[in-house]
């Protein structure tokens, strides 16, 4: 297997207009431990984020309530003025302490989660803001009317959404484009195989959160762990290769505070699984879900 190079997964056209390399970098995990203060090691993030450019990586996907702020502030530390280089973030969920998340989704507020990352990116327009979650507080079509006037006064430039179903992207969409759904999917999670489909269909970028998840896939003897001794490659590498295979549009973030690390999941762009790997993979996956489901 050759060099870590995230241009080798290819590139998606986020919006119809913003390109970028379809394995991108999740910035969860330049925080602190729950999600929570500043990273152990301050100077292996940002030697993590310097890394970025140097192994292709252009799209980096990150949020206000990591941290909370934390995440964003490191970006701007180390990767401003960010050429060629898109950011996305996301805005919606309240942080009350160590893996404490609860979403709010009043409108005056999205407004501040918005201007205050904007502040803090150090830029005049987000190319990709999300809704992180549908907040229980309001109306769904208050906060997606909120959205629409943010975009329409040129503070976003793309939106998207997180953790949502077909049927609720399609009640945004009355409002805006949705150009990205940004869902929990893996090999062995399959709760949004149909926002998938329906994403592939429309041609809506997806972000799998917890990309890296093989379960016992991955165990010593399977077909994962033969499968990964053939390519040179261990079970998140080829969990990453299975993923920019199942999509066009999917766009993995896979996240991480080491650079060892991030070239390791990179070196999953290189991968390519053939139809049989790929459907094997797929099958055993599906049914680890579904055994988790009964």
């Amino acid at each position: 297997m050759s060099g870590p190079d995230a241009r080798k997964s290819g590139t998606f056209l986020i919006g119809g207009d913003l390109k970028v390399h379809r394995l991108g970098f999740g910035a969860m995990r330049i925080t602190g431990k729950g999600i929570w203060g500043e990273p152990p090691d301050h100077e292996q993030a940002v030697r993590t984020l310097e890394s970025l450019e140097k192994f292709g990586i252009d799209f980096v996907d990150t949020a206000d309530s990591y941290g909370p702020f934390v995440s964003e502030n490191l970006i701007r530390e180390v990767l401003y003025p960010y050429k060629g280089m898109v950011i996305a973030t996301k805005g919606g969920l309240t942080r009350h302490g160590p893996d404490i998340w609860k979403p709010v989704g009043n409108p005056d507020y999205l407004r501040q989660c918005v201007l205050m990352s904007m502040r803090r990116l150090g830029v005049d327009r987000i190319d990709l803001w999300q809704l992180h979650r549908i907040g229980p507080d309001c109306p769904a079509e208050k906060q997606f009317e909120a959205i629409a006037k943010f975009r329409e006064e040129g503070l976003i430039r793309h939106v998207g959404l997180s953790q949502v179903t077909v049927t609720e992207i399609e009640k945004a969409r009355k409002y805006f484009p949705v150009s990205t759904v940004q869902n929990r999917f893996n090999l062995v999670d399959r709760s949004s195989e149909d926002v998938l489909d329906y994403c592939t269909k429309e041609n809506i970028g997806f972000i799998p959160w917890a990309p890296l998840a093989a379960g016992d896939l991955a165990k010593p003897g399977t077909s994962m762990d033969r499968i990964a001794h053939h390519h040179h490659a261990d079970a998140g590498q080829i969990a990453l290769a299975w993923l920019l295979k199942r999509s066009p549009v999917m766009l993995p973030i896979p996240g991480t505070g080491s650079p060892e690390h991030l070239a390791s999941n990179v070196r999953a762009a290189s991968l390519h699984l053939n139809d049989e790997e790929f459907g094997e993979l797929d099958r055993q996956g599906h049914d680890t879900w579904k055994a988790s489901q009964r």
